[in-house]
Order: structure tokens, then sequence, then C-alpha cells
């Protein structure tokens, strides 16, 4: 495997995926009271990646809720451990959102900006070296 590439699984690995890292958009701590919930945590950090760029290799089972703007969220995990991996906007097909926990090695991630800081909570404040947005930005 090249530099370039990067791996990710499951807790169990029933479900891996891979990517070139060139294809990567951009990497957010999302705050947002979906990911929050989806999580169990204060945020998800997510890496923002054409579809065609992702290789997901195992069964994802998903469940889909509207989002504050009115948006279908799928977010995808594994069937077996439950472990959350991706997500996807039905109305944005073109772009996946891989979370950053699952990477086999994250040291190489850099995090561009904070969504939603306005929903941050103190025990998992915002981090205040990147551009923070109080909601999603306009694009991403």
């Amino acid at each position: 495997m090249s530099n370039e590439c990067k791996s990710g699984s499951c807790l169990c690995g029933a479900v891996k995926y891979e990517f070139d890292k060139t294809n990567l958009i951009s990497a957010h701590h999302c705050h947002c009271i979906d990911c929050q919930k989806s999580t169990g945590s204060g945020k998800a950090t997510i890496l923002i990646l054409p579809s065609q760029a992702l290789q997901v290799e195992g069964e994802l089972q998903f469940y889909t809720a509207t989002a504050e703007s009115g948006r279908h969220v799928s977010r995808g995990f594994c069937g077996k451990c439950g472990s959350g991996l991706l997500s996807f906007i039905e109305e944005m097909p073109a772009v996946r959102f891989v979370k950053a926990g699952t990477l086999d090695d994250s040291s190489w991630l850099k995090i561009d900006s904070n969504f939603y800081s306005s929903s941050a909570y103190s025990w998992s404040p915002i981090d205040e070296d990147i551009p923070s947005f109080t909601h999603n930005p306009d694009k991403v």
C-alpha cells in the first residue's frame, strides 16, 4: 500500500475501506446535534471525499434521518459491531463523509474547520485554532 493510499475499518473488521488521500476534499469537526447523537460524543470528525474515490468492502447498514437543512442524511454502520463508518447526503450523491476515527492511521490528517460551532458543548469545545462556522458553510 502506498503512502497515498489510506484505509480504515469498523471495530470488528467486517467492513473495510480504502481511498487515495490525494482525493480528499477536506476534513472537519461537526458539532451538530445529529453528529453528537450518532457518535455518542461531542462531535464527529469527518473526511469529505468524492464518492467514486472511496472503495468499501463488506456490508454496511444504513439509517437515514432528515437534517436541520431538510436534506436526508444516510449514516452507514457495520451490522455486526455497530461502528459508524461513513455517511452521505442523498441530495448530494457525489460526496461521502468518512468518520476519521475509523482510519487505521490518522496521523497525517489536518482538520480544516469546525461546523455547527453553535451546538458545541463546553465539555467538547470547538478547536479555536481553525475556522469555525455556526452551521454548515454553503460550500464544503
